[in-house]
């Protein structure tokens, strides 16, 4: 127990050490080649530059993994007035980067953090509406690799928003988007499904079940991800 607890010390002060570093402006030109050796080599932004994931989920709203500056001043050209950033904690150089080109561009840079491996949080959800309706269109949402959160997140805007139908908006959650079901990840998928079952088999309204009904920690032990599947998204891919 002591040896766990020193542990998640020790992660906590590298997270805050990580912050500390990038969570600032950069200065000068040596800053800039810092923050973008550490988003191309580290937050392994070299692979977003061939593929960055980007899907139209309305005609006013993307989803795309991190976006690099450059992709920054397409969205731009293309009328998106927000950018969404799913991913919370500013532990690294892409971080920097988008903030200044959403400067550079106009663009408003909002944060709603969500998970990818855990059971998605209650008053979170609940959130959701206000934001969507608060949020300036056309946006981009976006996450590390476009796949998992960024799916969540448009699958509920889907069904709270736009009451799209479930099945419609679960589809956001797909392997078409490199998402994986069977990984940890697959619980964001599991959320879903119980609402069905409970929920939507019942009669009971999205949020009327999230509220009165959805047992988060149940659903973090019902859930068994696939060990092949969670090697391959957390090990080999590096899914955050």
């Amino acid at each position: 127990m002591l040896n766990r607890l020193r542990r998640d010390e020790d992660r906590y002060a590298r997270r805050m050490a990580r912050i500390a570093r990038w969570d600032r402006p950069l200065g000068g030109r040596l800053d800039r080649a810092r923050a973008w050796a550490n988003m191309l080599l580290v937050d392994h932004g070299i692979f977003r530059l061939a593929y960055l994931n980007a899907h139209r989920v309305t005609p006013r709203l993307w989803r795309a993994a991190q976006p690099a500056p450059g992709d920054i001043a397409w969205f731009a050209r293309q009328g998106v007035r927000a950018i969404v950033n799913l991913r919370g904690g500013r532990e690294h150089g892409s971080w920097q980067l988008q903030r200044e080109a959403c400067e550079r561009h106009g663009i408003a840079l909002i944060d709603f953090v969500l998970r990818s491996r855990g059971a998605p949080d209650r008053e979170t959800i609940l959130s959701a509406p206000q934001f969507f309706r608060e949020l300036a269109l056309p946006a981009l949402v976006h996450c590390k690799s476009g796949a998992d959160r960024a799916g969540f997140f448009a699958a509920l805007y889907l069904l709270v928003h736009e009451q799209r139908p479930l099945k419609e908006a679960m589809a956001a959650l797909s392997f078409r988007y490199g998402h994986f079901r069977f990984a940890k990840t697959g619980i964001l998928d599991a959320f879903f499904e119980a609402y069905e079952r409970e929920g939507e088999a019942k009669g009971i309204a999205f949020l009327d079940w999230v509220a009165n009904h959805y047992d988060p920690e149940r659903l973090e032990r019902e859930f068994k991800p696939g060990f092949l599947s969670s090697l391959l998204a957390d090990r080999l891919i590096r899914r955050e």
